[in-house]
């Protein structure tokens, strides 16, 4: 189980904003679609303008608790805590415990990558995976063919008045929160790593929207978002982990 100090690393303030968020969270995804209908093109602005950097909060708040231990063991309970939401019926709930277990699992792999250049890296790579998955691989055949199992595992961003709703799949969230805890352990930019991720987020909706596509990769703009706003400084110090392992010893 997590820690109480590992709890109350998170500061009263910022706990109570924490769940008061995730209740509301829950009770849009729960409510939303007994709201009056809206176009599509308001829906689309309304999740990304609103709704996205809404849910995204909930990583900025649980962000103290990234250098804590036993991570991976409170993911999974909370991922139980899910399952047991889901059993009883509780969609809005099941819904954002999904996201914060989501984020747990990001901050224990930001423990696991002991370097920045693992981090650089993993930024790098990633979206040219993610093209590939959702182009011709897993992700293009779990939706396609199993579009059941995506809505149950996704993060789902209801839309008023309808039963339909915009999803992020557990890696979009995971390498979020794993940038984000990334920027704040290593120095970096953190309140434009999380702007940079968001706002990359919504415009890559907004594309979609606006190009009339069922859907883009999101893990270019989650990594665009980490990159860009930190070149400078990820730049610096590679070039000073560089000079480093050249002046090691054999």
């Amino acid at each position: 189980m997590v820690r109480a100090p590992a709890l109350l690393a998170l500061g009263p303030r910022r706990a109570a904003a924490l769940v008061a968020l995730l209740v509301a969270l829950a009770a849009w995804d729960a409510y939303a679609d007994r709201l009056p209908a809206v176009s599509d093109g308001w829906d689309v602005a309304l999740v990304a303008v609103l709704v996205f950097p809404a849910t995204f909060v909930v990583a900025w708040l649980l962000l103290p608790l990234a250098g804590e231990r036993r991570l991976l063991e409170a993911a999974l309970l909370t991922g139980a805590l899910a399952a047991l939401f889901d059993l009883v019926g509780a969609d809005g709930f099941f819904n954002v415990a999904k996201l914060v277990g989501f984020c747990l699992v990001g901050f224990w792999f930001v423990q696991m990558l002991e370097a920045l250049a693992w981090i650089v890296l993993v930024a790098v790579v990633v979206p040219w995976v993610d093209v590939v998955s959702v182009y011709r691989g897993p992700t293009k055949i779990v939706v396609e063919e199993q579009p059941g199992l995506f809505e149950r595992i996704a993060v789902a961003f209801a839309v008023p008045g309808e039963d339909s709703a915009a999803r992020l799949g557990p890696p979009d969230i995971i390498f979020f929160a794993l940038f984000l805890a990334a920027a704040a352990r290593y120095g970096l930019r953190v309140r434009a790593t999380w702007l940079g991720m968001a706002g990359a987020l919504s415009a890559t909706l907004l594309l979609t929207y606006a190009l009339d596509l069922n859907g883009l990769p999101a893990l270019p703009a989650i990594s665009l978002g980490f990159l860009v706003p930190n070149a400078d400084l990820l730049w610096r110090s590679l070039r000073a982990e560089g000079r480093g392992t050249r002046r090691a010893p054999p």
